[in-house]
């Protein structure tokens, strides 16, 4: 049983092998379509359906017959179609070798020629280069020359206008120095020199007049001072004649003048002693009897201290003047009772 399938319909013919076999039917796909058409050509003309044209897009079998009938085949293809390849590609290689060969030798060639030229150019290009750096540097130096000429001369004219405006500014401020000093001297100096004389005019008018008073007030000090130390030396020389005979009282007195005068005032020292006790308002006393006999006897031992006080300032130890005066007033009273008698 052979298969064929069409673009319209799928038909199955029964094709007896003396009329086509499988391998011709594989191989000779124009009889086939032939004698397809021939045999269904007639069944299909009686259904009504004319065949114009048809295709047989493939035969096939289901025990895979046909495939396995074009394997070898198709293998010794394939062998000799990788040995042409192979054999073509060896040769092919070898060529383009040999091709690749003559064109490196070419290329190398041409390159070897246009480095030369290359370099050739460059060198032609640095020398033109250096010719022209050195008009470009030439022309540079001559530009900087010239215009350092003319800065330096223009810096000289400026310079030159400068020291001529100060010199125009200079004689202006001289001249309005000038002015203001006219106008100081109008309006500051000879006023000042009117007042100063008039300053001056009166001040030694008051100096004539201070200088008389102070004569006068000079010459009355004068006089009030020489009367005064004419008095003072009158009341001097009266008061040394007073001392003078108080001391030749005082010589003629002797120990017993002196006690009797210091005795006098012993009253006296005793109350300047006591003074700072008036001063107190209470007095405190710790430890002695409280009938006061104790503060008695404080002040008997104060005004006991007199004694030497008065000894440590003149000498005289007034006790023993005392006893003594007293001693020799007894025995003289005793000498009168014993004329008496």
């Amino acid at each position: 049983m052979v298969r064929l399938r069409s673009a319209t319909t799928v038909l199955g013919l029964g094709i007896s092998p003396r009329t086509l076999t499988v391998e011709e039917v594989y191989r000779d796909r124009d009889q086939f379509a032939s004698l397809v058409r021939e045999v269904a050509a007639p069944d299909v003309g009686r259904m009504g359906i004319e065949i114009l044209s048809f295709t047989i897009k493939d035969v096939f079998d289901d025990v895979e017959y046909l495939s396995s009938l074009g394997k070898s085949q198709t293998a010794n293809v394939r062998r000799d179609a990788d040995v042409g390849v192979a054999q073509a590609g060896r040769d092919a290689g070898i060529r383009e070798s040999e091709c690749q060969k003559s064109a490196m030798d070419v290329k190398y060639s041409t390159d070897t020629k246009v480095e030369d030229c290359f370099r050739i150019y460059k060198l032609q290009q640095a020398a033109f280069d250096k010719e022209i750096n050195t008009a470009k540097a030439e022309a540079a130096l001559a530009y900087e020359l010239s215009a350092a000429k003319v800065s330096q001369k223009l810096k000289h004219e400026e310079k030159l206008c400068d020291v001529i405006e100060r010199r125009k500014l200079v004689e202006v401020e001289e001249q309005e120095v000038q002015r203001k000093e006219r106008d100081l001297v109008a309006a500051v100096k000879l006023p000042a020199e009117a007042e100063a004389y008039r300053v001056q005019t009166v001040a030694e008018g008051r100096r004539t007049e201070t200088l008389e008073v102070a004569r006068a007030e000079a010459e009355r000090i004068r006089k009030i001072g020489q009367a005064e130390s004419e008095a003072i030396a009158a009341v001097g020389k009266s008061q040394a004649e007073t001392m003078k005979a108080k001391a030749s009282s005082y010589a003629n007195f002797g120990n017993a003048g002196i006690c009797a005068m210091i005795t006098q005032h012993l009253p006296q020292i005793a109350a300047e002693v006591s003074a700072p006790l008036a001063k107190i308002e209470d007095i405190l006393i710790i430890g002695g009897n409280k009938d006061g006999s104790s503060l008695v006897g404080e002040l008997t031992k104060t005004i006991g201290t007199l004694n030497p006080c008065v000894q440590a300032l003149t000498g005289i130890n007034i006790a023993s003047a005392v006893g003594q005066k007293l001693s020799g007033s007894g025995s003289a009273s005793g000498d009168g009772k014993g004329r008496g008698k």
